[in-house]
């Protein structure tokens, strides 16, 4: 097969399939205090003063209008957490940069030509901790899956996600800056794309990213296509990118929604949807992957630590 070669969802998952080491222990996360709204497309757990809070995105089985509640565990049950903002946003996500908590997600508002559609654009919120949030960058209308990382260097790295003219459904771009400064719009519409990630008719993102002991940054993300029925399929994948070259490694798929406990869907199109949101890495060279399932609900996972390999 050619270098060159961009895998398709559908060779991804023959490549994942032929592996035998599966993840194990899945379960179900808990959530309550939000009424009967379901709570998925989970940040991975994080500290805030000295808790350990999920942030998830809220929001009825019949709508997409979603608000980010941040979530503390009280006898194995995710309650809000007393004094934390409720942020009007899609698909959280978090962050440290120059030791400031940064919170961002997915900010919709009417669209400015398609009359009843919604636009939407990602919006960042940064602060000593979650009470002290204050929003400071917005990205390019029409742009999901932007992402920030700390380098080794200090240097901030942006993986972005443009559509349309330059990423058709979804690819993903890289660049660096300076400083958190420097994150413009036109800093983010001028990051280079990666190449030999996605076919046209597929769409990916990023969706954490993790600074490697080498100083290579871990790339937590998904690889998305349409079946012959409509049916979305989102998987969860990873790549290794060396900052300093853009170069990267092949895409790799971490787990499937088989993998997972059944359960219920938003849609019955988005039954196969893993919505990747974040990793704990551990010690013994596992992880605990924490996803969204079908728009509907949030799980855990077991599964071997896919950037060991790269830190050697």
């Amino acid at each position: 097969m050619e270098a060159n070669h961009i895998k398709t969802c559908d060779e991804l998952l023959k490549d994942y399939l032929s592996n035998n080491e599966f993840p194990q222990n899945p379960e179900k996360l808990v959530f309550a205090g939000v009424g009967d709204r379901d709570v998925y497309n989970i940040t991975a757990p994080f500290e805030d003063d000295g808790e350990i809070v999920i942030a998830g995105r809220v929001e009825s089985r019949d709508s997409e209008q979603s608000e980010v509640y941040f979530f503390i565990n009280q006898s194995n049950v995710w309650v809000p957490k007393s004094n934390a903002p409720v942020l009007p946003l899609q698909d959280p996500f978090v962050t440290k940069i120059a030791g400031q908590l940064i919170i961002g997600g997915v900010q919709t508002f009417p669209h400015s030509s398609i009359e009843g559609a919604l636009g939407w654009r990602t919006v960042f919120y940064k602060g000593d901790n979650l009470t002290g949030l204050k929003e400071f960058a917005k990205g390019p209308d029409g742009m999901k899956d932007l992402r920030l990382i700390q380098l080794s260097d200090g240097t901030i790295g942006v993986f972005t996600r443009p559509q349309g003219d330059k990423g058709g459904r979804g690819k993903i771009g890289f660049t660096r800056l300076a400083s958190l400064d420097d994150l413009t719009i036109d800093a983010i519409n001028n990051a280079p794309l990666l190449d030999n990630q996605f076919t046209d008719e597929e769409w990916g993102g990023a969706n954490e990213l993790h600074l490697l002991k080498n100083g290579s940054v871990g790339v937590l993300g998904h690889i998305a296509c349409f079946d012959d029925e409509g049916n979305r399929h989102y998987y969860p994948m990873t790549f290794v990118l060396d900052p300093e070259t853009g170069r990267h490694t092949p895409l790799r798929l971490l787990t499937t929604r088989s993998h997972f406990l059944p359960g219920e869907a938003k849609r019955m199109d988005l039954i196969d949807v893993v919505f990747s949101g974040g990793l704990i890495r551990k010690a013994d060279g596992n992880a605990e992957f924490y996803a969204g399932i079908s728009d509907a609900e949030a799980q855990k996972i077991t599964v071997k630590d896919p950037f060991l390999k790269f830190e050697v």
